[in-house]
């Protein structure tokens, strides 16, 4: 039996994705988180074979923070990435934390059934589609110039840290307690100051300056 925790922070989607777990007599869900916090506090206590992880988990812990410190502390659990968010930038993280699967939300059931067992196998499992940007990303690395951070304003730093987390403006203002046309205005400074022109180029800058080891 392979035994599942779920974590996402929308109570209907993890009923879903626990429906279609469940079909199929070899898994249980076992239990379900809503943050990152809460499903490292599960893990230490349930010890499944196969954590099931979104990304962005507001407010609580992000899954990008959460799966590093759950790979380090409790390396008997696999984790598998299930989220929204197409950017390589969030898989090459996540592997590099010590995610075994990466699959997209809107995946079948038969994908999602397959990466669970092949993690829980011991082996991986990135879904077709992400490895070929994985790729992609891959062979063009090393090509954007080295830009400071620190021309930031300590607010701008916090924002830009929760964006790469995959946070929306109205998640980020509900966390800082600004509005979200504040919030905006700082995500444009930010990204006129690094001269980013799209979510992935900051991404990608973040990785680099270790801005989500936090």
């Amino acid at each position: 039996m392979i035994r599942v925790v779920l974590a996402d922070d929308h109570e209907v989607v993890r009923a879903g994705f626990k429906m279609i777990l469940e079909q199929d007599a070899e898994i249980k869900v076992v239990a379900e988180a809503a943050d990152g916090t809460q499903a490292y506090t599960i893990v230490s206590r349930e010890r499944p074979d196969i954590l099931l992880m979104d990304i962005s988990m507001p407010p609580g812990q992000s899954g990008l923070v959460a799966c590093e410190k759950i790979a380090r502390d409790f390396p008997g659990t696999r984790i598998v990435i299930l989220t929204m968010f197409a950017e390589p930038e969030y898989l090459f993280y996540t592997l590099r934390g010590g995610a075994a699967g990466y699959v997209p939300k809107n995946s079948t059931s038969e994908e999602l059934l397959s990466a669970v067992h092949a993690v829980a196998g011991g082996g991986s499992y990135i879904h077709p589609k992400m490895a070929a940007l994985l790729t992609k990303q891959l062979v063009g690395a090393g090509e954007e110039e080295d830009r400071s951070y620190q021309q930031l304003s300590n607010r701008e730093l916090e924002i830009l840290q929760l964006l790469a987390k995959g946070y929306t403006n109205k998640e980020i203002s509900e966390q800082v307690y600004l509005s979200v046309k504040t919030v905006e205005a700082h995500r444009s400074k930010i990204y006129k100051k690094l001269g980013f022109k799209t979510r992935a180029d900051l991404v990608s800058y973040a990785l680099e300056h270790k801005l989500l080891d936090v």
